[in-house]
């Protein structure tokens, strides 16, 4: 995997997370930049500029990213969206505005270079113009909706209701399992061992947790967070948005890298 570089201070979290989330599908691509270029049609300069967060890509760009690797478009509409508003209402420090455009462009489609195509083309004189852009699909959108809204009744109705079908086994080596429909009640048990704090679930400073997964290392997760003054939404032993938004938050904290994914890092700085 990529070591990506950390993103500017001052975006809102609901950018970052979007940002995370594309280099997540790019790394998962294993595609060169150029290479990413050639199968979106969005250039390579663009493309390093949406990955390093100084600009919102354009939704067409995003889908067009998750496409290639089968990503949830589900939840990737719901990051962009979220990402689009708090782009529109502008940054608490923008290190880099001359990459700056309207967002209100950016998410009517309009070419992410269009506010300086003159400085786009010196940035990256191989990738030649940009490909005329595709209009805005309403009606895909409309239908992404509707499955979304379906998605959230059947959880609504499975939280009520045994589930019926056989669970599978989670992959063999994963530091937590899959979230449980079961729910399991943790608390947090604050300790002090050795100059570093526990909170009874678990004592790893090394598993890697990331979103989807379950169990007591990432309710010891949650106890940290809140620990640190940065609520995770609940102590439930679930690593869901709301855990990686406080992760997010802790690593920007914390001037680590900005991955919403918990490591021998991240785990050394809540337990300090």
């Amino acid at each position: 995997m990529a070591r990506w570089k950390a993103l500017p201070e001052g975006l809102d979290p609901a950018v970052i997370q979007l940002a995370v989330q594309l280099r997540r599908m790019k790394d998962d691509s294993r595609l060169s930049l150029d290479q990413l270029a050639a199968r979106t049609g969005y250039s390579a300069s663009s493309w390093e500029r949406y990955l390093g967060g100084r600009l919102l890509p354009p939704r067409e760009a995003a889908e067009a990213l998750a496409e290639l690797v089968g990503a949830d478009q589900v939840r990737l509409l719901v990051l962009y969206e979220a990402a689009a508003d708090a782009w529109r209402s502008g940054p608490a420090a923008d290190p880099n505005p001359a990459d700056r455009v309207d967002a209100a462009a950016v998410v009517d489609g309009a070419a992410a270079d269009a506010a300086d195509p003159a400085a786009a083309d010196a940035a990256d004189p191989a990738a030649g113009p940009e490909p005329e852009r595709r209009p805005r699909q309403r009606l895909r959108y409309v239908i992404t909706a509707v499955v979304a809204a379906a998605a959230g009744a059947a959880i609504a109705l499975l939280s009520v209701q045994p589930a019926q079908s056989a669970q599978t086994c989670p992959p063999a080596g994963r530091a937590a399992a899959a979230a449980s429909p079961t729910p399991v009640h943790y608390t947090c048990a604050f300790t002090r061992r050795d100059g570093l704090w526990y909170a009874g679930n678990s004592t790893t400073t090394t598993d890697t947790l990331e979103v989807t997964m379950a169990g007591p290392e990432v309710a010891e997760l949650q106890c940290l967070l809140q620990h640190a003054g940065i609520s995770p939404g609940g102590i439930d032993g679930n690593y869901g948005p709301l855990t990686e938004h406080a992760v997010i938050q802790e690593q920007q904290e914390q001037h680590l890298i900005v991955d919403g994914q918990v490591g021998p890092q991240t785990w050394g700085a809540l337990r300090r």
